[in-house]
């Protein structure tokens, strides 16, 4: 196997395994609601999972591990994902605020940094910032 054939293995079963956690925290409160597998089709295509993996992974998400990233980029972009799922239905219950952290953990963050990102993400999501807050965003350079 080249060098080149390995990396793009690893690449795939990453993206195998953020699926896996996308579709454990879609089903926390048991089951999956037909607006979070709908997003979930969206990612298994952004993610290049074949329709066996998709059952496959259905069946036992949680057979699949979290493994943390090295780039802070994908790491956030990979949270911001879990983030989507999991606020799909407008709101984060505990269970999914608790499994987040854990998957945040996992994806390289520490303990502080997950509760941190996952606080701000909240205010985010649940639209509950400042309008400073709001103005710095609007008009920071991104």
């Amino acid at each position: 196997m080249s060098t080149e054939d390995f990396y793009e293995n690893i690449r795939k079963s990453t993206k195998l395994n953020h699926f896996a956690n996308l579709v454990t925290l879609a089903a926390i409160d048991g089951e999956i609601k037909p607006i979070e597998e709908k997003l979930l089709k969206r990612f298994s295509k952004k993610f290049d999972v074949s329709e066996e993996d998709y059952e496959k992974i259905l069946d036992n998400s949680a057979s699949f591990p979290v493994y943390a990233i090295n780039s802070k980029t994908q790491r956030l972009e990979y949270l911001f994902d879990l983030l989507r799922i999991i606020y799909v239905d407008r709101e984060m219950d505990e269970a999914e605020e608790f499994l987040i952290i854990k998957y945040a953990v996992g994806l390289g963050y520490s303990e502080d940094q997950s509760r941190s990102i996952v606080n701000k993400s909240k205010k985010l999501f649940e639209g509950k910032f400042s309008f400073d807050f709001y103005k710095y965003f609007i008009e920071s350079e991104d």
